[in-house]
């Protein structure tokens, strides 16, 4: 199988070498570390929240191309939503890659994965990051409203 020309087309390469958001936050409301165990990729993240919307958020991500690029989307866009925005950005995600739905029209950048359709194992690296964003979010939740 050769997935590298499709899959890995340019704008992957450019937003995984953007890395926007990379890094780490002074003062995180919520952060959370997931890793894919198949391919090695690790995605930390952190977000500070106010008002039930992200209003910074870093990551640090070690993995293939598309995770990278994905925490890169994630890191530019995500600043602003709150979690059931983030809930939706993820689940049109997961159903553009599931061949389900329709690139999420919120996120464009998004459609450079459509090609990753047809590599049901590498799903998991599109969508790592997404769930951290959750996961730290959730956290956030936990912190400021008590355990949820």
């Amino acid at each position: 199988m050769n997935e590298g020309n499709s899959l890995y087309q340019d704008a992957i390469k450019q937003f995984a070498q953007a890395a926007h958001g990379h890094g780490q936050l002074a003062a995180a409301a919520g952060e959370a570390k997931l890793d894919n165990p198949l391919c090695g990729d690790r995605v930390g993240v952190q977000v500070a929240v106010a008002s039930d919307h992200i209003t910074a958020i870093a990551h640090e991500t070690r993995g293939c191309l598309l995770c990278r690029a994905a925490a890169s989307v994630m890191g530019l866009r995500a600043v602003g939503q709150d979690e059931a925005g983030i809930e939706a950005i993820t689940a049109g995600l997961e159903g553009m890659l599931k061949n389900e739905a329709p690139v999420p029209a919120a996120w464009p950048e998004l459609s450079m994965f459509e090609p990753a359709r047809a590599y049901p194992s590498r799903h998991r690296c599109v969508l790592l990051p997404f769930r951290a964003l959750l996961a730290a979010l959730l956290e956030s939740r936990r912190s400021r409203h008590g355990d949820i």
